[in-house]
């Protein structure tokens, strides 16, 4: 079962208008876009993306005419709208990170307290696998990629283990790889209340998604295609990704300022300088009751933007 974080909270700070239409970026296992759907009228209309080939399956037992499920990431949601003959969007919601049904299925190799395949892709139907990309990476592109990625302070010490350890046997499993990792830490940090291969494992998942660069391709599409008074809504579950969010909904929402040497007039220039972001409420959190019952929820960071000036 997969619990949705924050589900009331983003639906609340979409303000679903019954005629309207909507994005659910991250479908998961439709948590959002069930309530979503719960507000929207008969001519309201929901489009749900998701790259895991389960999620797909599971949007496309939806029987509601309001509903389409899309098998693709977000990073391509002006492309899909368009060939769908959709220009403009009432809210946008994407809820980053993994779902608890990628996390408790070993074989999706997410998790470093399963055992199972090392597999890491969002999309099983494509890319390759972590086992594949740890198999050939240098020594020291992996350590940047755990250093950049999983934020590792030991992110040398990690790689130069993983290296030597492939070159015995090759890593295909979870439990490999976490046994690695943990070896490779000094024993202060093996101590502590966290996995020591909670990061790496973020680093990798991370960079074989793409994750972070199709987040940052996915933002200003959003803001192209919503109409005045549209929602954004963004969760993210860790501070690289929360970064992005909060730094380009800052910007955007701040009026630009030209070159004065620029060749343009007044009107133009206010026209050009317009911010096309307001920012809604300050960043949200989920509450002790929801984290207690649900302790995935603990690092998630909601914000909310709202479209102005589209014309």
């Amino acid at each position: 079962m997969h619990t949705t974080v924050l589900l009331q909270e983003a639906v609340d700070a979409l303000a679903v208008k019954p005629g309207g239409t909507y994005v659910d970026g991250t479908f998961g296992r439709g948590g959002h876009s069930r309530l979503i759907l719960e507000r929207l009228g008969e001519s309201g209309r929901l489009i749900a993306f998701d790259r895991d080939p389960a999620a797909w399956e599971v949007g496309q037992a939806f029987d509601d005419a309001r509903f389409r499920m899309i098998h693709d990431s977000f990073s391509r949601i002006k492309e899909v709208l368009r060939q769908l003959n959709v220009d403009r969007v009432d809210g946008i919601l994407l809820d980053l990170g993994v779902s608890s049904p990628q996390l408790e299925d070993a074989q999706r190799g997410f998790s470093f307290r399963l055992g199972g395949a090392l597999d890491m892709r969002m999309d099983t139907s494509q890319g390759q696998t972590a086992a594949e990309w740890i198999a050939s990476v240098s020594e020291a592109h992996l350590g940047e990629v755990i250093r950049n990625y999983g934020e590792e302070r030991f992110a040398k010490q990690i790689a130069r283990a993983i290296v030597k350890a492939r070159a015995r046997q090759p890593i295909v499993a979870t439990d490999q790889l976490s046994a690695i990792v943990a070896a490779a830490m000094p024993a202060r940090a093996r101590e502590s209340k966290q996995n020591p291969a909670t990061r790496t494992f973020q680093a990798i998942r991370i960079y074989l998604n793409q994750e972070l660069e199709k987040l940052s391709l996915a933002l200003p599409q959003c803001v192209e295609i919503l109409s005045s008074g549209g929602r954004l809504v963004a969760i993210s579950f860790h501070s690289l990704e929360d970064r992005i969010v909060k730094r380009f909904m800052r910007e955007l929402s701040n009026p630009d300022i030209l070159p004065k040497e620029l060749p343009l007039r007044a009107k133009e220039v206010q026209l050009l300088s317009r911010p096309k972001l307001r920012l809604v409420g300050k960043a949200i959190r989920p509450g002790g009751k929801e984290i207690a019952a649900n302790p995935r929820a603990r690092s998630a960071v909601m914000r909310v933007a709202e479209r102005i000036n589209t014309t």
